[in-house]
C-alpha cells in the first residue's frame, strides 16, 4: 500500500514538472499493483497514447515499403520485408528509448518495464497486418505484384487515416479539430502515392 501512495504522489509530482522523469525510482510509472503482483504499470492514458502513435508509425513505414517495392518483389518477399523493417524499428525505437530515457542513475530499466514498453509499442508492427492481408488476397485474385502492392498501399492508407482519427477521438478532438487532426493523417499517406508516382515516372 505504501509502494502504491509513494508512485502517485512521484508521478503527480512529474506531470506538474517538480520532479524529472529521470528520477523516477524504478516502478514508479504505475497506476497501482495489481493484486499478489509485482509487476508495475504504465498510466493507462500513457500506454494507450503509445500505443497509438506506434500504431501510425507503423502503418507510414508500411505505406512507404509498399510505396518504393510495391511491383519489384514477389508477394512473400514484400511481406517479409515489410515485417522485418517494422520489427527492426520496433526493437532500435525501444532500444533508444530504455537507454536514453529510463536509464538513470547507473542503472538499467528493469526486466518488467522494457517488456511493458515492447507490448505498449507492438501495434507498430501490427498495423501493417491488414495492408499485407490485402496484398496477399489481391495476388491470390490474380492481381500483378504492381497493382497488388497499390492494393496493399490504399488499405495502408486506410489504416493510417483510422489511427489519425482514433488518436484525435483519445484527444478529445471535436469537429473541426477532429476533421484536422484526420485529414493530417490522410495526407502523409497521399504523399507516399505521389512520391511514388514522382520517383517512378518521372525521375526513374
Amino acid at each position: 500500500m505504501f509502494r502504491f501512495r509513494l508512485a502517485d504522489v512521484r508521478f503527480d509530482m512529474v506531470r506538474h514538472g517538480q520532479l524529472p522523469r529521470a528520477d523516477w525510482p524504478e516502478g514508479a510509472r504505475m497506476t497501482g499493483i495489481a493484486a499478489g503482483g509485482e509487476a508495475p504499470l504504465q498510466p493507462v492514458a500513457e500506454n494507450e497514447g503509445r500505443r497509438r502513435a506506434a500504431g501510425i508509425y507503423g502503418a507510414i513505414i508500411t505505406a512507404a515499403i509498399l510505396d518504393t517495392a510495391g511491383g519489384r518483389l514477389s508477394t512473400g518477399a514484400l511481406a517479409v520485408a515489410v515485417v522485418g523493417t517494422l520489427l527492426v524499428y520496433w526493437i532500435a525505437e525501444e532500444y533508444a528509448e530504455a537507454l536514453g530515457e529510463q536509464a538513470a542513475g547507473g542503472r538499467l530499466p528493469s526486466r518488467a518495464s522494457i517488456r511493458a514498453a515492447l507490448v505498449s509499442t507492438w501495434p507498430m508492427v501490427t498495423s501493417s497486418f491488414v495492408p499485407l492481408l490485402a496484398v496477399v488476397l489481391a495476388s491470390v485474385a490474380g492481381a500483378s505484384l504492381l497493382t497488388a502492392a497499390n492494393v496493399g498501399l490504399v488499405v495502408a492508407v486506410v489504416v493510417l487515416t483510422l489511427h489519425g482519427w482514433l488518436a484525435g477521438r483519445a484527444a478529445q478532438l471535436q469537429g473541426r479539430k477532429l476533421l484536422v487532426a484526420t485529414s493530417v493523417a490522410a495526407v502523409l499517406g497521399l504523399v507516399m502515392i505521389l512520391l511514388k508516382d514522382l520517383v517512378l515516372l518521372h525521375l526513374h
